[in-house]
């Protein structure tokens, strides 16, 4: 799936429903704010959306329109991001259509491992986990009142299906279990979080001071990471009663989202507007590799701005060159092709456990596709 920013509506192209166009808030009344979170399921062909009005749409191709379906999530606050679950089993899908070399899938027998359910992260402090409930012909939501004391900013399901992990503006990074009776396979509970309950708490790792972003599992679920607003990502390895952290601090702005593309590194997006490569060694030691894209050296002139100018460029991407004698080192500057903060990072085509093509997308309205065959010093780590 391409990585999206922000939308203002949903609008799928009249010719090919396989695509959908983003475009300004307009005459279609679903969403009536700020579209904050969408999600593809891949497996199922269902694409789920949440917005600041509180509400979430799941989407479903019939013939040649996409028709949503409300989900009440009984929330009081704006809806701020959501994901499908990584698989279990839907009773409503079925047979196999190939349609423009898409495969659709249509109700009539039972597919395992598609997407089953999706969380809903919020400025309610709460996490609504939602399934469809084939008895009703609708889509239900069960809430995780407890534990977070700020709004949700990400959510991200561990590979078995069960375990969700969350970050919050309270600096907090926490896992649930999101076990429901009748909807998850017998097969994905194994492990520690068989004999949980929903909305049971497995583990609340306090290890930043600031807001917390981008949760991530990597392929195996054995390690999971954050980034912190405090230019900081953390790693955390046996999530459970005695989990195993560190962090690795850097010099440069904030990152918003992080993306495992091996289980040894991770790929973090943020305000400094160049994605920041981060590996393990032997050891399982973390750190700092480099940017992505090249970085320029930066001018030898004088420079007389003050360093909160600098600051205050770098984070709105702003040159000032002409303006002043400030030389501002700006994203441009840098070689990178985003002009601002990217704030979403998303896997490209049927990676596995090793991703090498990945798409980012930032505030300056780019989606950018990057490919690590072109980096083979990244490749060999």
């Amino acid at each position: 799936m391409i990585s999206l920013v922000f939308l203002a509506e949903i609008r799928f192209a009249p010719k090919d429903p396989h695509k959908f166009l983003c475009v300004n808030f307009g005459d279609v009344e679903i969403h009536d704010q700020v579209i904050s979170g969408i999600d593809w399921s891949a497996r199922s062909n269902r694409i789920v959306t949440a917005s600041h009005d509180r509400n979430s749409y799941v989407w479903n191709l019939e013939g040649s329109e996409w028709v949503p379906t409300l989900v009440i999530l009984r929330l009081n606050r704006a809806a701020l991001c959501v994901q499908w679950s990584p698989k279990g089993m839907n009773p409503s899908l079925g047979c196999n259509v190939n349609i423009g070399g898409l495969i659709l899938h249509w109700a009539t027998f039972a597919l395992p491992y598609s997407e089953n359910k999706f969380a809903v992260g919020s400025g309610a402090k709460t996490v609504c986990v939602c399934y469809y409930e084939q008895e009703n012909n609708w889509w239900v939501s069960k809430l995780i009142r407890k534990r977070h004391d700020s709004s949700v900013t990400s959510v991200s399901w561990h590979p078995n299906n069960i375990l969700l992990a969350t970050t919050s503006t309270d600096g907090k990074c926490r896992v649930f279990s999101t076990l429901i009776k009748g909807v998850d396979a017998k097969d994905s509970k194994k492990g520690t979080s068989s004999d949980s309950k929903f909305g049971e708490l497995i583990v609340q790792l306090d290890l930043s001071s600031s807001w917390t972003f981008g949760v991530k599992w990597s392929p195996s679920g054995n390690t999971l990471a954050y980034a912190g607003h405090n230019s900081m990502i953390y790693f955390v390895d046996d999530v459970g009663p005695s989990p195993l952290a560190q962090n690795v601090v850097f010099r440069d702005l904030p990152l918003r989202d992080v993306l495992f593309v091996s289980e040894r590194k991770v790929i973090g997006v943020g305000f400094d507007c160049n994605p920041m490569v981060f590996a393990a060694d032997e050891r399982g030691i973390w750190s700092f590799v480099r940017y992505l894209g090249e970085r320029k050296a930066a001018s030898s002139g004088p420079r007389y701005g003050s360093q909160f100018s600098e600051a205050f460029g770098k984070f709105y991407g702003q040159s000032k060159h002409g303006v002043s004698n400030d030389a501002v080192e700006t994203s441009r500057a840098r070689g990178t092709v985003h002009e601002n903060c990217i704030n979403c990072i998303m896997p490209l085509g049927d990676h596995g456990t090793l991703i090498r093509r990945f798409s980012t997308s930032g505030l300056d309205g780019r989606i950018v596709v990057w490919d690590l065959e072109n980096e083979q010093d990244l490749l060999e780590l």
